[in-house]
C-alpha cells in the first residue's frame, strides 16, 4: 500500500516474491504489536483454525484492509484482544487464500526476512 510503484517487483524478485516479502514484513508488525501489548497468546493458531481460515473464499482486498484497520483501532483504543485476534486471522486469510501462499512459503520467507533484519540491527541500520 505504501510503495510508490505498487505491483512492481523488487529488482531481484518476481512480483509474487516481492508480495511475499512485503507480506512477511507486515506479519512482523503483527508480532511486534502483540509483544508490546502482551498479547502474544493471541498469535498461535491451531491446525483446525488454519483449515477454517484457509477454507474461506477470496474477497475484496480493499474491504479486508479496511476491516483489519478497523479491528486494530478497536483493539488499541478499546483494549479489545478479540479484535486484535480477528485482525490477525483476516491477515492470515489474505496470505493463504487471496495471495495463495503456502504455510511453508510464509514461514521460509519470514525466517529469511528475520535474518536480514538481524543483520541490519547488527550493522546499526
Amino acid at each position: 500500500v505504501w510503495k510508490i510503484h505498487r505491483g512492481k517487483a523488487d529488482p531481484d524478485k518476481t512480483h509474487r516474491a516481492t508480495l511475499l516479502n512485503e507480506y512477511v514484513d507486515a506479519m512482523d508488525f503483527f508480532f511486534l504489536v502483540s509483544a508490546i501489548q502482551q498479547w502474544t497468546h493471541l498469535i498461535p493458531v491451531t491446525p483446525e483454525q488454519l483449515t477454517t481460515i484457509a477454507a474461506k473464499p477470496a474477497t475484496d482486498l480493499n474491504k479486508q484492509y479496511l476491516a483489519i484497520k478497523h479491528l486494530l483501532y478497536d483493539a488499541y483504543f478499546n483494549h479489545r484482544q478479540e479484535s486484535y485476534q480477528h485482525a490477525w486471522h483476516v491477515f492470515l486469510k489474505i496470505g493463504l487464500v487471496d495471495f495463495g501462499f503456502t504455510q511453508d512459503e510464509i514461514q521460509t520467507a519470514f525466517t529469511a526476512k528475520n535474518h536480514v533484519n538481524e543483520q541490519r540491527q547488527a550493522n546499526n541500520y
